[in-house]
């Protein structure tokens, strides 16, 4: 029961990063110049370059460790 509710939380964080990488990065993928950097001018904020790679890491690290939940365990080999 424990590793199912831990797989949920574990999913759940690799769509909340998901999200975030979309947010952060995604959108402005065009926008970004040669530092690396994006000014959105309406909400006054610099979006990084480099947030993009941090935020689909931790999602896909998420994810894998949902995947690896859910993974059936295999039964001890008794003699």
């Amino acid at each position: 029961m424990t590793r199912h509710l831990i797989s949920l939380l574990l999913f759940g964080l690799s769509a909340l990063f998901g999200c975030f990488y979309y947010v952060q990065y995604y959108k402005r993928r065009d926008c970004f110049n040669e530092a690396g950097r994006c000014f959105d001018t309406q909400a006054g904020v610099t979006y990084l370059e480099q947030s993009g790679i941090t935020w689909i890491t931790l999602a896909l690290f998420a994810f894998g460790g949902f995947v690896f939940c859910l993974w059936p365990a295999r039964p001890s080999k008794s003699d």
